[in-house]
């Protein structure tokens, strides 16, 4: 083998993941799957897609080697083959904000006209921890709290915020997380939250970027 057959075969094999992440479902997919292991038919539900075509896109990533299958007893369960796999698409996530202007636009133009308030970033948060007047509310669903959330954090999904927010306190800043920058579930919680007299604002990432950086997090064996 030459040294240009060389380059054109390893080119050709790492062409084969960007390709299988070159669809916008299985992008959302692997932003799913960072929150830990979903069925096809969670995935599914998640995504708005029909179960078989979301059963295609996981068989793409995993020809591809992007997602592992867990088996508990009669079930199957796919999750992100490494921490890598959300690495690359945290590195792709944050390359597309800041080259493509229609990304940023998108995202800005959104959040304007529905939710009128800043974000903290991970960096901010850890700041205000310090003083120990922040409350973290994690909005996401309970299953995705239960398989991993931020230390500390309290639980209260979205669809339930407007039922058990005198759950949380009034006297410290409350700091809304959900899946990530693209997840509108903590944009609505601060919504709610201000409107009732609470002070809130959502925070920029979602779980997986606190955990990527070794972050203290929990598990829940509700």
């Amino acid at each position: 083998m030459d040294k240009r057959e060389f380059k054109d075969k390893v080119y050709e094999e790492l062409a084969k993941i960007t390709k299988s992440m070159a669809n916008p479902h299985r992008l959302e997919i692997i932003e799913l799957l960072a929150q830990g292991d979903f069925s096809v038919e969670q995935i599914a539900e998640h995504t708005n897609l029909p179960v078989a075509n979301a059963s295609q896109h996981l068989q793409v990533l995993k020809v591809a080697q992007l997602v592992d299958i867990n088996r508990q007893g009669n079930f199957i369960y796919y999750r992100l083959a490494n921490s890598n796999v959300f690495k690359a698409w945290k590195a792709l996530r944050e390359l597309g904000v800041e080259r493509i202007a229609t990304i940023e636009k998108l995202v800005k133009d959104f959040r304007q006209s529905k939710f009128k308030f800043e974000s903290v970033t991970i960096e901010e948060l850890l700041q205000k921890l310090e003083s120990g007047k922040v409350t973290i509310l994690d909005v996401r669903p309970q299953t995705e709290f239960n398989k991993g959330h931020i230390a500390n954090a309290i639980s209260i999904p979205i669809d339930e915020l407007k039922e058990r927010m005198k759950e949380l306190p009034k006297r410290t800043e409350i700091i809304a997380y959900c899946r990530g920058p693209f997840c509108v579930y903590a944009d609505e919680a601060v919504a709610i939250l201000n409107k009732a007299g609470y002070k809130a604002t959502r925070l920029e990432e979602g779980f997986p970027d606190w955990q990527i950086q070794e972050l203290p997090v929990e598990v829940s064996l509700n």
